[in-house]
């Protein structure tokens, strides 16, 4: 016999990733090849979202926002990739603003990113949260 339950399933947390931010955390010479290292940083995102993180468990909808030298990354299975038409912290801001219903979790370590989520109820994870 089966079991039918009247509560929605609910959705999967969203995890928003601040690309520059990320990357530039890493001393690796990405200074030399952004758009690269992105697209590293986005092969690294892709088994999290069934994995989730320590604190996250998955499955996650995954979010990388790209900016600058860094566009012309290319989605991935489960990784979007969203070109920020300016403005890298407006464009995250724009992604959380847009899933008020969800568990939202950005990845960043700038503090001026980091108060403007959390005043959206977003929480915020530092760049050492992705395993690299």
């Amino acid at each position: 016999m089966s079991v039918v339950s009247d509560q929605p399933t609910p959705l999967a947390p969203v995890l928003i990733v601040d690309a520059a931010n990320v990357v530039g955390s890493v001393p690796d010479g990405w200074w030399r090849d952004r758009r690269g290292a992105a697209e590293r940083l986005r092969d690294c995102l892709e088994p999290l979202a069934v994995t989730g993180l320590d604190s996250l468990p998955g499955p996650l909808e995954i979010v990388l926002v790209v900016e600058g030298r860094a566009r012309g990354v290319r989605s991935s299975g489960n990784v979007e990739v969203v070109e920020a038409p300016g403005s890298g912290d407006d464009a995250i801001v724009d992604e959380v603003r847009a899933r008020p219903d969800r568990r939202r979790v950005v990845v960043t370590a700038d503090r001026g990113l980091r108060a403007r989520v959390t005043e959206l109820g977003a929480e915020v994870l530092g760049p050492s949260a992705i395993p690299r």
